[in-house]
């Protein structure tokens, strides 16, 4: 599914990949692309009209895992989130949950989105987003203030879980029930 497919979890390195995103060029406009690895096709990354989403963590395929194997497996992506979390609660301040109940309905009635839930929902990335922001990137000192957010994803039950991590350049706002 992604680059980092049987890689253990790193918190440095995953907090390595955010400070790059955060100081990286957005797309102001144009079409939401993804990049993969050129050899094997998994997914890197996806750049769109005002965001970016990279993969930070990939569990292992959960194919034939019940009871007491998938709860662990279930805490080990929960403690990877709140590693993060913590660390990034640490650096900018408590962070602020936005749902994704809303998108979620919205995609599965066929019902517009705005970006990057669009993109958060064609990708099933349904995980609640935890957000920072506005933040500073730690560099450049003339890259714009960014918003900051992490979810944990499972695209079907013998998915592997994933930790994403979505940098905008305008806030990250809870959707209206309807619009």
């Amino acid at each position: 599914m992604t680059v980092l497919a049987g890689e253990p979890f790193d918190k440095a390195k995953a907090l390595s990949a955010l400070d790059t995103a955060l100081s990286a060029p957005v797309p102001a406009s144009g079409p939401t692309t993804s990049e993969g690895d050129p050899v094997t096709g998994e997914w890197a990354g996806t750049r769109g009209e005002g965001f970016l989403l990279l993969p930070l963590w990939e569990g292992a395929w959960l194919t034939g895992v019940y009871g007491e194997d998938w709860t662990a497996a279930e805490e080990e992506a929960e403690s990877h989130l709140t590693a993060l979390t913590t660390e990034l609660d640490q650096r900018w301040g408590p962070h602020r949950t936005v749902s994704m109940r809303v998108p979620l309905f919205r995609h599965h009635t066929g019902a517009p989105l705005p970006e990057p839930f669009r993109t958060l929902a064609a990708m099933d990335c349904y995980g609640d987003l935890r957000v920072w922001g506005p933040v500073h990137p730690p560099r450049p000192s003339d890259t714009p203030h960014r918003w900051l957010s992490l979810s944990l994803n499972q695209s079907d039950g013998d998915a592997p879980m994933t930790l994403t991590g979505l940098i905008t350049t305008h806030p990250i706002e809870e959707l209206p029930d309807e619009e």
